[in-house]
C-alpha cells in the first residue's frame, strides 16, 4: 500500500488548549516539547496490505511546542481536525481522528512522556501521571518514562512528582 498524500484541513475548527502543570519536580527541564498523534478511524476506507492481508490505518503525528507560562505551567494548542477527511484510496472517505497528545520533558538523558488520550481531550478532562524523583536525578538512558497513574505504585511515593495535562476548548 502506498502512503497517501495526506492533506491538511484548510479550515480546522476543533481547537483545544492543552495546559501542562508540573508539581514537585526536583528541578527544571532543558526542553519541553510534544506531539499529537492521529490515525484514520474507519479501516474500511483503507485497502488490505498485499502480503499480510491486514488493514493498516494510516497514521500521522505533528510536533507541538509547549509555551512556558511560568516555572511549572506550559501551554500548547492542538486541532483535532488537523487533517482533511478525503478519499485517499478510492474506497470511501478516510476519517482522521486525534489519538493522543503527549509531552516530552527532557532533563539530561531522561525523557518524561505523559499523555492525554482523545476521550479526555474531547471531554475537556485531564490526565495526571506520577514519576520518580530518582529518575530525574539519575537521568537514565532507557526509553521514555510514561509514569504511572497512581503515586502509590512507587516504593517511595513521597519521592515523586506529577505532570498533569488538561484539555480545554470546544468542538464545533
Amino acid at each position: 500500500m502506498n502512503k497517501p498524500d495526506v492533506k491538511l484541513n484548510p479550515r480546522p475548527k476543533m481547537r483545544y488548549e492543552i495546559t501542562m502543570t508540573v508539581e514537585g519536580a526536583p528541578g527544571g527541564f532543558e526542553s519541553v516539547k510534544g506531539r499529537v498523534d492521529y490515525h484514520v478511524s474507519n479501516p474500511d476506507s483503507v485497502p488490505l496490505t498485499p502480503f499480510t492481508g491486514a488493514t493498516v490505518e494510516p497514521q500521522e503525528y505533528t510536533p507541538i511546542e509547549f509555551e512556558r507560562v511560568d516555572d511549572t505551567t506550559y501551554r500548547a494548542y492542538v486541532y483535532a481536525d488537523r487533517f482533511l477527511d478525503e478519499d485517499y484510496f478510492g474506497r470511501g472517505t478516510c476519517h482522521w481522528s486525534l489519538v493522543a497528545v503527549s509531552a516530552n520533558l527532557l532533563h539530561g538523558k531522561a525523557k518524561f512522556s505523559p499523555a492525554i488520550v482523545v476521550d479526555d481531550v474531547f471531554k475537556q478532562g485531564q490526565s495526571r501521571r506520577w514519576f520518580a524523583n530518582q529518575s530525574y536525578r539519575d537521568s537514565p538512558l532507557s526509553g521514555p518514562d510514561i509514569g504511572t497513574e497512581k503515586r502509590s505504585d512507587y516504593k517511595k511515593p513521597d519521592d515523586t512528582f506529577s505532570v498533569t495535562l488538561k484539555a480545554t476548548g470546544r468542538r464545533p
